[in-house]
């Protein structure tokens, strides 16, 4: 099998099996999986991928984040880059 790197894919500049990653990464899984699989039963693949693809949208642009003032992170990300002056990735 290819592996990430032969394929010239980029992979995470963390150290290999950081707990740290894996624990964002479980948190997320866990996530996922209590608001969209636990909740769902019976759907075939492709109902599944697009749920998937729902849930991944809302998740990382439109849900809530309490610290900066609940608001979505694509706001958040937005507000961040313009904060620092680069409003290229501001837009």
């Amino acid at each position: 099998p290819k592996t990430a790197n032969n394929l010239g894919i980029d992979t995470s500049t963390g150290s290999t099996g950081d707990p740290y990653d894996i624990a964002v990464a479980e948190s997320i899984n866990g996530l996922y999986k209590a608001e969209v699989i636990h909740r769902k039963s019976g759907e075939n693949r492709t109902e599944v991928e697009l749920v998937t693809l729902t849930w991944g949208d809302w998740y990382n642009n439109r849900r809530l984040l309490e610290r900066p003032g609940h608001i979505p992170p694509a706001e958040a990300e937005k507000a961040y880059y313009a904060s620092i002056g680069n409003n290229d990735l501001a837009a």
